[in-house]
This record gives C-alpha cells, structure tokens and sequence, in this order.
C-alpha cells in the first residue's frame, strides 16, 4: 500500500511538472504553419504585483510579437537575468512565465526579464532570439546591465545552452536546468522506445510503425502493453513478461545507465512513454525528419560489448534517418547544442526525469568536455520532470555567480563515470531536501 501511494504521488508531480513546464513530443502534425500562425498575446496578462517586501519597477508590453515582463529592484545591482520558459504546446495564445526563483534574484538585487517568444510550438530558434531581443530592450527601459545572466528550464535549457553559444559575448554566465541539451536526441530516444516496444512485441522489423498514427497510439499501443505485461500507471508490474524487462532495462541504459531511483521512474514513466513516439518528426519546426536512430545502440545490461542475443536484437529493430535537410546549424530547425560556450556554465538534471531525461546532461557534458569547454553538472536525486527545490536553484544560480565574478568554480558531480553513475548514494551532493519516495529520506530519518 505504502508502495502504491508513493508512485501515485510520483506520477501526480510528474505530470503536473511536465504539463506546466515543458512537452518536448507535440503530437500534433502542423508542418510548414510556424512562420504563419497567427499566435496572439493577451495584453490583460501581462501585468503583475510585486512581491511582498520588494519594491520593484516593473515593465510589460509586446516586443516585436512576442509579450515580456520586467522587474527591477528598488536596490537595483546593476546586473540582469533572462529567464528563459519552457514549451508551450501547439496553441495560438502567447504567455510569459516569472522565474521560480524570482524572490531570490529580487532579495540579491538582480533585475530579471522574461520573454513569451512570438511563436508556441518546439521553436527554439525562436526563443533564443526573442529573449537575446528581450535583453536589448532591457537596455533602452532600464540600462545596460553590468552583467547579463541566462537560465532556462527544459526547452528554456535548450534555449539557455544554444544562446549561451551564439551569443558568447553577450551573457556572462549560464543556467540550464532540466534542459533538452541533448537537442534532436531527445527525439530519437522517443523513437527508440516506441521501436523497442514494437519489437519486443512480436512486430517485425519491416512492419514496425515510424511515425506514429491514430491506429499507432489507438490499437498497437494497448495491445503492446498487454504483451509485454505493463500493468497500470504507478503499479507494479506484477506480470510483467521477460520481454517487458528487457524494455525497462534498455530504457534504463538508453537515459544515463545504472542508476539510483530508476525503478520510481520506470513506474511513472512507462506509460507515458509510449505517447511520445512522433507523429510529426520535423517538430513543426525543421523542413524534414530529425530523427536519426541509426547509432542507436539496445543493450540489455551493463556491459557494453554487445553479446549475440543482443546483437540479433539491434538487427530486428527498424531504423531511422535524419532527412539531409534537417542537418543544420545556426538557428534554425531544432538548433544543435555543440557544447562550445565560452563563459561559466553549471546545469542541474533530474536523475530520475525521463520525460527529459538524463542522458541529455550527460551528452551536454560529453560535448563540452569534447571542446574544451567548462560546464559543471549537478544531478539531483528527483523523478519529476524539472523538479528541483527552489534551495537547489538558488544554490546552483549563487555558485555561477560566484565562478563569474571570482574565478572560484564550483564542484559537480561527474555524470560521465558510470560506476559513480550507479552509487546508490549519487546526487546527493546538490540534493536539497530528499523527496518522498528516495530511500535517503528515510536512510536519514532513522539514522537521527
């Protein structure tokens, strides 16, 4: 019973996370629509109150489309933060969102701005220019800040990560959180679990479905489950099949390897999972397919050479190729993150989210470190999606102004050592406040 509570709770705070913050997978086909949507911004939600105890200037209005919001301290330090929101959806109405952390930055004396982009959908792009035009605006209201500070959650990561790249001069450090730094990754690991999934099942590999359709999500879905003996969201999987293993299994290793809390994630993910195979792989955003799933690589274990069995796995699995078009740099598409910042940069990663999942900040890492670049990551012992305390924000925002202003850089985890990966203690570090369903919570609790 106490199991079955925790899940629920798991996947209530899962879903509630991902609806609100960011869906990287719309589902809706809407190709070639982007450029002339007609999005539209409610002026009557644009303003807001101050804060209790702060007094603050604050500034609204629509910016060359895209809605904004201002707020400067009475006790201004000179310095400024751009916030960076996640997706949206597909919908018309363009809305801006304030900083989870906004009382810290006001209490600190920073101003912060937040942009609501001209366009909904996966546009990165986008969101990447109208909050660098965001700042510029910033410049004529208020003044030119001192410094300029970038932070983002999940598609605001990505679009933290691509600006902090293309506008290296601009910013002088970089906060993604949660952040799809994986960029087109994100994508192909969708497929691959819808793919796995239809293997699995007994689907051979030139009836294998890409992309998903109505019959896909209304037929092949349920009766996918009901072979591999997924059972109900957020219950054990009392007659899962061997088969099933093998897919939990994969996932594991397909989203960051070994690690602790992953069976709390299995529960509230596996379900949802099996909605995000892509039914537009352009995103809406790119010309052409994005997907690429031919260096995808399905083990079932921990070792990384691959044994017969799995061997003959990998060769039943339809593959899938980015279209040529697709492949492009700059911002367009879905921009590439490249992991070539040249300022300060820390990220935090849920190691439970698979909605965004964990491998993404360890591709990020992979990157950088592949560039030379500095990039300290945190992981934080959550499963829901961008679940992070506002402790562990402030934490993490306070640290890469310090490495900014000092020099001082911060310690991380290393997310690219499996066998530190897989310590049942990993995350702890930069974990400010064990959540409910973490063995620590209560490994701790007893132990006082």
């Amino acid at each position: 019973m106490f199991k079955k509570s925790i899940m629920a709770l798991t996947l209530s705070a899962t879903l509630l996370l991902t609806t609100g913050i960011a869906s990287a997978a719309p589902k809706s086909t809407n190709k070639g629509t982007q450029a002339t949507t007609q999005y539209y911004v409610d002026e009557s939600k644009l303003p807001f109150n101050a804060l209790p105890t702060y007094e603050t200037d604050r500034y609204w209005g629509v910016h060359n489309g895209a809605g904004y919001r201002i707020e400067v301290p009475k006790n201004w330090n000179g310095e400024l933060v751009l916030y960076a929101h996640g997706y949206r959806g597909t919908g018309l109405e363009l809305t801006v969102s304030n900083p989870r952390i906004r009382e810290h930055f006001l209490k600190q004396g920073y101003a912060w701005a937040a942009s609501s982009y001209r366009t909904n959908g996966y546009d990165v792009a986008q969101g990447v220019k109208d909050t660098h035009a965001l700042g510029t605006l910033f410049n004529g209201l208020v003044g030119k800040p001192k410094k300029t500070y970038i932070t983002g959650h999940s598609m605001g990561g990505h679009i933290t990560a691509v600006a902090a790249e293309h506008y290296g001069s601009t910013y002088n450090g970089a906060l993604p959180m949660c952040g799809v730094t994986g960029d087109t990754e994100l994508f192909d690991f969708f497929t691959d679990y819808g793919l796995v999934a239809q293997a699995l099942s007994g689907i051979e590999k030139e009836d294998q479905v890409f992309p998903a359709d109505e019959n896909y999500f209304a037929v092949t879905v349920p009766e996918m489950k009901a072979k591999l003996g997924i059972g109900e969201a957020n219950q054990p999987d009392y007659n899962i099949t061997e088969e099933g293993e093998v897919l939990k299994a994969i996932t594991m290793n397909l989203t960051g390897g070994d690690r602790p809390l992953f069976n709390v994630a299995w529960g509230a993910y596996k379900h949802f999972l099996f909605d995000r195979m892509p039914t537009d792989p352009s995103f809406i955003v790119a010309p052409k397919n994005v997907v690429n799933t031919t260096d995808s690589i399905y083990q079932f274990d921990q070792d990384p050479s691959l044994s017969a069995e799995e061997k003959a796995f990998n060769d039943s699995i339809l593959r899938i190729t980015a279209h040529p078009s697709s492949n492009q740099k700059g911002l367009t598409g879905v921009p590439e993150v490249q992991g070539n910042h040249t300022m300060p940069m820390i990220s935090l990663h849920d190691i439970g989210d698979l909605y965004v999942p964990f491998h993404m900040q360890q591709i990020h890492a992979k990157r950088s470190k592949e560039n030379g670049s500095e990039l300290v990551t945190r992981a934080i012992r959550g499963v829901g999606h961008c679940d992070f305390t506002p402790a562990e924000e402030q934490e993490a925002f306070d640290d890469l102004v310090k490495w900014v202003e000092q020099g001082v850089k911060p310690e991380g985890d290393d997310i690219l050592n499996p066998t530190l990966v897989a310590n049942p203690y990993f995350g702890a570090n930069f974990t400010r406040g064990y959540r409910v369903y973490d063995p620590l919570k209560y490994l701790h609790s007893s132990s006082k």
